[in-house]
């Protein structure tokens, strides 16, 4: 079998098409005509009033926290459990990241363990919607209203889940999404931030042309800005995506449908988790080993490499790694975060990409069964 590797995107020629098209055509008066059709088709996808593409979903994090007012002393809870990315502007606004342990089936933040870090220095919550599953939000946003905080739902890994049949993203009072080269919809490099709120929208869309007002003519700059903004490239390959997302998100839940149809019958293997009323899109296919199984995740995924099969770690506790080690609260959060720790401890990413199919997740599958015996 030839190397297998663990992401990659679904390019056809419409993607082609419309990026050729974008370089030949998106200059002068219509150098926004991409940015305009991508940000409107996907405002219109999620069902909510504003759409602005972004360089990343890091961006789009902190223009967030910056147009809702974060700031030096403020706290911001995050799932213990994520990619670096969702915490670090928090740093950037000069604010707090405080890590909340995870649900033990969904790997997303518990509302419970997200209430009990609540302190008057929180303003914010930025829950996570791992791997493409869904947190509670009932609680977390009824958590939310009770104490007044702010919340920006962290989306960058699931275009096209649900929670009791809204789409991901449209909870929040920002709502953040990821197109990176290995997400289910793809620019190469890219964000989105969606709002509601025609506050935060004005704010950002201010914020992230380097503090000057939409339409200056007269490069008058009132406050010291961000350049973040997407290329017309990118865009017109994120509308072409986009179109065909619900073709994307069909592939990954049949891809993921291949691996539980091998690994259901594995005792000692759990997979991602499917709430009731909620729709989850597999971003990566995730294993977590039983801690009674005597192999251990990185001998799992070095067995696994030798042959030619990619996986990634489940993501490492943000509390556990050298970045935070200087954070007032890391013991408090290694000592409360069980599941962050005991989960985080035996999981890994499985091979995911759009250009998966049935033979490879057998192989695949075939050789964990071989290892594990």
């Amino acid at each position: 079998m030839q190397f297998i590797p663990v992401s990659g995107p679904s390019i056809t020629q419409k993607e082609i098409d419309y990026v050729t098209d974008a370089v030949t055509n998106a200059w002068y008066g219509d150098a926004n005509i991409y940015h305009d059709k991508f940000e409107r088709a996907f405002a219109n996808y999620l069902g909510v009033k504003y759409a602005i593409a972004l360089p990343s979903c890091t961006s789009a994090i902190h223009l967030s926290l910056l147009a809702l007012g974060i700031t030096t002393g403020d706290e911001v809870i995050v799932p213990d459990v994520t990619w670096i990315a969702s915490a670090a502007p928090i740093n950037y606004v000069g604010a707090t990241p405080v890590f909340a342990d995870i649900d033990p089936q969904t790997w997303c933040i518990s509302a419970e363990s997200l209430e009990s870090y609540i302190t008057p220095k929180t303003k914010a919550i930025i829950p996570v919607n791992l791997y493409g599953g869904m947190p509670d939000m009932d609680a977390i946003i009824a958590i939310a209203k009770k104490y007044n905080l702010a919340v920006i739902e962290d989306a960058a890994e699931s275009i096209g889940s649900e929670y009791h049949g809204r789409k991901a993203g449209s909870f929040g009072d920002t709502g953040v999404f990821s197109f990176h080269g290995s997400k289910t919809l793809t620019t190469g490099e890219g964000g989105m931030l969606v709002t509601d709120r025609e506050d935060i929208y004005q704010r950002v869309l201010f914020l992230r042309d380097h503090g000057r007002k939409p339409g200056d003519k007269l490069f008058y700059n009132t406050e010291v800005g961000y350049k973040y903004k997407m290329s017309s490239m990118q865009a017109a390959l994120g509308l072409a995506q986009l179109e065909r997302i619900e073709e994307l998100i069909d592939r990954k839940r049949q891809i993921f449908r291949w691996y539980q149809s091998e690994l259901d019958c594995i005792q000692g293997l759990t997979l991602n988790y499917e709430p009731v009323n909620t729709k989850n899109t597999y971003w990566m296919v995730t294993i977590i080993i039983d801690d009674k199984m005597t192999i251990e995740k990185n001998q799992l995924m070095d067995e696994l490499r030798k042959k030619n099969i990619d996986t990634r770690p489940f993501f490492h506790p943000l509390s556990s790694l050298l970045a935070y080690e200087k954070l007032a609260n890391t013991k408090t959060t290694v000592a409360n975060n069980r599941y962050s720790y005991k989960i985080s401890q035996h999981g890994i990413n499985l091979p995911s990409g759009m250009n998966m199919d049935r033979e490879k997740i057998i192989y695949i599958c075939q050789e964990i069964k071989k290892i594990l015996a």
